[in-house]
């Protein structure tokens, strides 16, 4: 898929891309070797990572060059097309680049979990609109960690209560039994952990699972604000985005590494580079 667009080609402009895909992958090693000297020589800054079940990616850097990427990703018949969200950014969000091989691209730990040989039902962004415009009996579950839900979640949401991803199977036993007979929406910021969110659920029982195709991310793109309170957090310098994409002034801890919006930053216990509210008095001088 291409990234080309004929308008925003300022040099001063910089897209941020993800995208990932699960499949079987051999010769990793090769692959990772080829994909470094690739973005070194089109300057691409960000993390790729590549394992037996698939390919996750997270770049920033001008469009010709991503574009460039993104078709030799589509020439290996083992990835092919990729399915990419999209926003910009003024500035570089990533230091470094880095292309990682991982057992997963997405950690989780639990066997069995095959979301190409099984995957859950995925119900596109404006559809997931529609039954909340409409009021459709649903259960929204924010599978991400909780540092992340509190920047901002879709109403009624409920969240899933780990501060990492591992712990979701835990999590599970303790939702209400009523949920396994209920239609059930997992979401999280560009749908890979729903990905192994909703088989694991569909195992513990869980009878309508749906899994939001491209996420929260997908979601802002699409339908913009529309049922969302908040920001959503991403993995890089930017912290957070807002429902048109658009990089916020929220921050993070450098203590604790916890996102603190522009109200918590004016709490007296933020001091920068030593303490904030989630931290202050628990870490020692």
């Amino acid at each position: 898929m291409t990234v080309s667009d004929p308008q925003n080609r300022d040099s001063q402009v910089v897209l941020n891309l993800a995208a990932y895909k699960f499949t079987q992958l051999t010769a990793l090693q090769p692959r990772r070797e080829r994909l470094q000297a690739l973005c070194r020589e089109l300057e691409l800054k960000g993390t790729i990572l590549l394992s037996p079940e698939g390919i996750n990616l997270f770049l920033a850097g001008q469009r010709e060059a991503l574009d460039t990427l993104l078709a030799s990703l589509s020439s290996d018949p083992k990835i092919g097309n990729l399915e990419v969200k999209e926003s910009i950014s003024d500035h570089q969000p990533f230091n470094r680049m880095l292309v990682r091989l991982k057992k997963e691209i997405i950690a989780f730990g639990i066997k069995g979990i095959d979301p190409v040989a099984k995957p859950t039902p995925r119900i596109k962004a404006r559809q997931l609109k529609q039954w909340l415009d409409q009021g459709r009996p649903c259960r929204l579950l924010d599978v991400r960690n909780d540092y992340e839900v509190r920047l901002g979640t879709f109403d009624k949401a409920v969240p899933i209560g780990v501060d990492h991803f591992r712990n979701f199977p835990q999590a599970v036993e303790r939702l209400p039994d009523q949920w396994k007979h209920e239609p059930v929406i997992t979401f999280c910021t560009g749908g890979i952990r729903c990905e192994k969110a909703g088989p694991y659920l569909e195992q513990a029982g869980f009878e309508n699972v749906y899994q939001l195709e491209g996420g929260i991310l997908k979601y802002f793109e699409e339908c913009g604000q529309d049922h969302y309170s908040g920001d959503c957090f991403v993995f890089d310098k930017r912290t957070a985005l807002d429902a048109e994409l658009r990089e916020t002034d929220t921050t993070l801890c450098y203590a604790c590494q916890a996102p603190l919006t522009i109200e918590e930053q004016q709490s007296p216990q933020y001091v920068p580079s030593e303490s904030c509210p989630y931290c202050f008095g628990t870490r020692e001088p």
